[in-house]
C-alpha cells in the first residue's frame, strides 16, 4: 500500500473501466487525481509494483477533517483478500498520523452491497458511528441512475486500526 504515482493512472482507468460497477472517469483523470490528489489516495501493489486495487480521495474544502472517498476499486482477480479494507485501513493510518482525519464520507448506491459491507466493517473495525442518508436522489440524475445514499463515518480516532 502507498500513495499513488502519475504512472498508476493508466492501470486505475483499467480497473475501474473492467469493475463493471464503477462510473468510469476519462483515463486523463486518473492521471490528474494521482497527480493532485495523491495524499488522500492508495493504490495496492503487486510484489511486481503494478497496481492491483485503487481507492481515489479528496478533503472537503469547507471540512479539511473529512476524507471523501471518490472510488475505490480492486482487479477483479484479487477480489475476496481484503485488498478494498486494507486500502481504506492504509489511508486511514496514514491522514490520522498528521492529524487530517475525524470522518470518512462516500456515496453508494443501494445496489452495491460490497461497498455498502466495505464501508460498514470499517465504521466497525474503527469503532466509529456510521450514518447513511440520502445524497442524490435519482430524479436528479439526467441519466438513469440509482439513488445515491451518503454515508459519513465518525468521529474517527487519532490511532486508527
Amino acid at each position: 500500500m502507498t500513495a499513488p504515482t502519475v504512472e498508476n493512472g493508466s492501470a486505475a482507468w483499467r480497473i475501474a473501466r473492467d469493475s463493471g460497477v464503477l462510473d468510469v472517469n476519462s483515463s486523463y483523470s486518473y492521471l490528474l487525481w494521482f497527480r493532485e490528489f495523491a495524499r488522500t489516495s492508495a493504490v495496492a501493489l503487486r510484489s511486481g509494483g503494478d497496481p492491483v486495487g485503487f481507492v481515489t480521495g479528496f478533503h472537503r474544502p469547507e471540512q479539511p477533517d473529512t476524507l471523501v472517498v471518490w472510488q475505490i476499486a480492486v482487479d477483479r482477480e484479487q477480489r475476496g483478500h481484503g485488498i478494498a479494507s486494507a486500502m481504506l485501513d492504509h489511508l486511514a493510518v496514514r491522514l490520522a498520523a498528521v492529524g487530517a482525519l475525524r470522518y470518512l464520507e462516500t456515496t453508494i448506491s443501494p445496489d452495491n452491497t460490497a461497498s455498502d459491507r466495505l464501508f460498514r466493517s470499517f465504521a466497525e473495525r474503527h469503532a466509529a458511528p456510521l450514518g447513511r442518508d440520502m445524497l442524490f436522489p435519482s430524479e436528479l440524475f439526467p441519466e438513469a441512475h440509482e439513488d445515491e445514499f451518503l454515508y459519513r463515518i465518525g468521529p474517527l480516532c487519532r490511532q486508527s486500526a
